[in-house]
């Protein structure tokens, strides 16, 4: 049964919304710039987990350039945070002049609780008998230096997958991570005072420290000199930050619960379902679906789910902007359409035979016209309701005996128009007797109707669109003639 123009576009407009969401999904399954400014509206508190041990300008005044310095230095303060009872230590700075000191400081880099950091690219070469686990000292830096996520192994040259050095930290502290290369985003930190806890590194050689401070913690060793460390590294909020503080943040995000990813094929349903969602809401609920599901991202973010807000609020909006489509269209059509059976009226009739005519010499043209009989007594007996109920029932039984090329048009209130394509006299008579029959006998409850036929071809005697109309009206006129006789 034909429908209204308004929905007349929805049997396209839900299978496009569909593949637009399906599209936009593998197109872009995830939202950095969403999930950075979340990052930065949404910083988590200090780890009191973890600590940093800060190679500050005071450490180099007394100890001297930094690439100088013996390993029994570090030796001492592994020695202190030992004492103190760490849980786990990170010496995120590469050794180097070890030499004979090797041997020597085997026992105390040989413990599976301290990491040492090496450099990316790099073999993971230490001293023979130094058995301490190592990871790659990198952090994923993106444009202007930003530092935006972390990965818990990164590939080298050989295809091997080298595992990172938060990761060993973390493990080292009894925290199981596996080893990939999905980037995982690296947490903002409340810049309040009071922030990650920083020790300077000469108290910690000199055991100048509060052991309570250290008991338990996983601890860090890093430059942190101002002097050293420049802008070059920033956070997603644009402050420097040292790298040894960047390391800390990640470690800090694997020890607590991990960031969720939506699986791809959830993210495509979701899309999916905005996209058609607004299609079948019309109207602006679209852009309100998309309002929702963009906020979604905020608490979802809270307990560690990666949501991709923006590429589902855009599904929304291509919903929105299909159902903006179909109503031009619709536009661009209503004084061509019919608004109760969403048939095209007698100016669409007009335009369809002048746009045919030229062609009649090699595809003759024919006419069916249709006129209900007893239309009217339905209005007055049942109300005008049911009068359109008949209407729609009657163009849709001539719409399932048409063929294809075939086009219908209301012709006027209890009139329907059939241009039939490629049709002969022999053609319209076999088209006639079966519509005829297909309509017979029709009624609606209580009160009988008829129909009445009027058919008309181009040959050499019709040789315009008024005179194959007006062969088609003088047949339609005998036939109910013959018919009210009859009664």
């Amino acid at each position: 049964m034909p429908t209204s123009p308004e929905r007349s576009l929805a049997r396209y407009t839900v299978p496009a919304a569909a593949v637009l969401g399906l599209s936009l999904a593998l197109l872009l399954p995830t939202n950095e710039r969403l999930w950075d400014a979340v990052n930065r509206a949404l910083p988590s508190p200090p780890d009191p987990r973890v600590v940093v041990v800060g190679i500050d300008d005071a450490s180099l005044r007394d100890y001297g350039r930094l690439p100088g310095w013996p390993p029994e230095l570090y030796a001492e303060a592994l020695r202190t945070l030992d004492e103190a009872g760490a849980r786990a230590v990170g010496l995120d700075v590469l050794l180097e002049g070890v030499g004979n000191s090797g041997p020597v400081l085997a026992g105390t880099f040989s413990r599976p609780n301290v990491v040492l950091a090496t450099a990316p690219g790099e073999a993971n070469e230490v001293p023979p008998g130094w058995t301490a686990p190592t990871g790659v000292s990198a952090l994923n830096l993106g444009p202007g230096g930003v530092v935006r996520s972390f990965q818990t192994a990164y590939a080298t040259g050989n295809g091997r997958l080298e595992p990172s050095f938060a990761r060993q930290v973390a493990v080292a502290a009894g925290e199981p991570a596996p080893l990939d290369e999905r980037p995982r985003p690296l947490r903002a930190v409340k810049a309040e005072s009071g922030g990650l806890p920083v020790l300077p590194f000469r108290d910690v050689v000199n055991g100048n420290v509060r052991f309570a401070d250290l008991q338990g913690k996983v601890v860090l060793i890093g430059l942190t000199a101002s002097g050293l460390v420049g802008p070059s590294l920033s956070d997603v909020s644009g402050q420097a930050v040292p790298g040894v503080l960047l390391q800390a943040r990640a470690v800090s995000s694997l020890l607590g619960p991990p960031f969720v990813w939506l699986p791809i094929w959830l993210t495509a349903l979701l899309c999916v379902a905005a996209a058609v969602g607004a299609v079948l809401a019309r109207g602006l609920w679209g852009f309100g679906i998309a309002l929702v599901t963009l906020g979604l991202a905020v608490p979802l973010w809270l307990v560690n789910v990666l949501f991709p807000g923006v590429t589902v609020s855009v599904a929304a909006i291509l919903g929105s902007a299909l159902v903006a489509l179909e109503r031009w269209w619709n536009l661009r059509n209503l004084g061509t359409r019919d608004p109760l059976t969403g048939l095209g009226n007698r100016l669409a009739f007009t335009r369809a035979v002048e746009h045919r005519w030229p062609g009649r010499e090699g595809r003759p043209l024919g006419l069916l016209l249709v006129d209900l009989s007893g239309f009217r007594k339905v209005n007055e007996v049942y109300g005008r309701a049911a009068g359109d109920e008949v209407l729609r029932d009657l163009a849709g039984r001539i719409g399932s005996h048409k063929r294809r090329g075939d086009v219908i048009f209301r012709w006027g209130p209890d009139e329907f128009a059939v241009l039939l394509d490629n049709t002969d006299k022999h053609d319209l008579a076999r088209i006639s007797a079966s519509m005829r029959g297909a309509l017979d006998a029709l009624t609606y409850r209580d009160v009988p109707l008829s129909v009445s036929f009027g058919a008309a071809t181009t040959d050499s005697e019709v040789r315009s669109p008024e005179e194959l109309i007006e062969a088609a009206s003088r047949s339609r006129y005998r036939m109910k003639y013959r018919r009210e006789q009859r009664e």
